[in-house]
């Protein structure tokens, strides 16, 4: 990908970038995911902005391409679950894959209204614990690594933030929950910590991801389709432009372009007269901003500097 000038004006030349997003189904990994899409596509420059465990299905966005510089942007977007929890035993993995045999049987004197009252602590923000079976590292290994050489490990808990936590549906000790969280989350956490509150013991038996950010599961591509369609998958990827909507941007003029390609600080004096950058007194924190070329392209994030200036901080030409 290159960024060539043009009578004045700035084009991006046409390339496999932007973002697809994959229904995962239960048993790949993420990482399963990204080789065999990386396959279907027959472009190695592919990467995943947040892992879903094997069991769980949903919203898994790939990014491709340049867009893989944006990843860990994308990444940090909050995202939204529908849980299924078994109460009654509480695994070593936190979820059903370390449960042997069958489902237990519903713990006796727990209701609907009793888990909707332990749910309550689970809202808003507060440190939660991640699963020593997870991803999280510990003096540089990844924390399942140790706990499966039985090593006793517990990884640092984090703050989270829970934003919308409710109980859908209560039958035969499967508790049925719809999770709003922030990134870092673990449901498994949730499910466990949950058995513990209630003294029942509790894992995550069924998990679906329906939103991540922006993008929600109506968007979200079959993997068995990509591989189907092969290099024609393509036709399903958003392109690069449309990623990060949320994130405010200042169109810049045909100098700054140029200076924001090469990473240079840009002053006012490089974006439009339409665009409204923080004054020299603003008090208010960093900000990150999209930034595009005269003619609407993405060209890469910049972050807010005192005096109105922007600092890019990911350059994608």
């Amino acid at each position: 990908m290159r960024v060539e000038a043009e009578t004045g004006s700035w084009k991006l030349e046409a390339d496999l970038d932007g973002a697809l997003i994959v229904d995962k189904p239960a048993g790949p990994t993420s990482h399963d995911v990204v080789a065999r899409v990386r396959r279907a596509l027959r472009t190695r420059r592919i990467g995943h902005t947040g892992t879903l465990d094997p069991l769980a299905t949903g919203v898994l966005p790939l990014v491709i391409g340049r867009a893989t510089r944006l990843a860990s942007l994308l990444s940090g977007a909050d995202k939204e679950y529908e849980a299924g929890i078994r109460l009654g035993l509480a695994t070593e993995t936190y979820d059903a894959a370390g449960r042997v045999g069958p489902p237990p049987d519903p713990p006796g004197g727990i209701d609907f209204d009793q888990i909707d009252r332990a749910l309550g602590g689970f809202r808003g923000t507060f440190d939660q614990s991640p699963p020593a079976y997870s991803a999280k590292k510990i003096d540089g290994v990844a924390a399942y690594t140790l706990a499966r050489q039985r090593t006793p490990v517990q990884p640092r808990a984090v703050p989270v933030t829970v934003t919308h936590l409710s109980l859908q549906s209560y039958h035969h000790g499967l508790a049925r929950l719809r999770v709003q969280a922030s990134a870092g989350f673990y449901v498994r956490s949730l499910a466990h910590d949950l058995g513990q509150r209630l003294g029942c013991g509790a894992h995550l038996e069924t998990l679906r991801r329906v939103r991540a950010g922006t993008f929600e599961e109506g968007s979200a591509i079959r993997l068995d389709a990509i591989e189907a369609e092969g290099s024609g998958a393509a036709r399903w990827i958003v392109p690069i432009d449309q990623l990060l909507p949320d994130m405010p941007e200042v169109v810049l003029t045909d100098r700054g372009a140029t200076r924001a390609a090469h990473g240079n600080e840009l002053t006012p004096a490089d974006v439009t007269t339409q665009a409204v950058l923080p004054s020299g007194e603003d008090t208010t924190p960093v900000r990150r901003w999209r930034i595009l070329d005269p003619g609407g392209h993405l060209l890469g994030i910049a972050e807010s500097r005192p005096g109105g200036a922007l600092h890019p901080v990911i350059v994608l030409v």
